[in-house]
């Protein structure tokens, strides 16, 4: 094994555990996980939207999914 081969492997694992630690962080700070852009397609943000919106009125503001980041 040479040393480009080994380079590659520490630098795949270093990647591997900044996620799962970015991840972890984020889960321990209350944030979603999901950076969709497209609510309707996440569950977390549906109930998130349900919750807020009271019942019988649409739960999507006027700039549409995503538009308040």
């Amino acid at each position: 094994m040479t040393w480009w081969e080994i380079l590659i492997i520490v630098l795949a694992a270093a990647f591997v555990v900044t996620v799962a630690v970015v991840a972890i962080v984020r889960k321990k700070q209350g944030k979603s996980s999901c950076d969709c852009g497209d609510c309707s397609a996440c569950a977390y943000c549906k109930q998130r939207q349900s919750a807020k919106a009271p019942e019988g009125e649409h739960s999507e503001k006027p700039g549409g999914p995503g538009s308040e980041k």
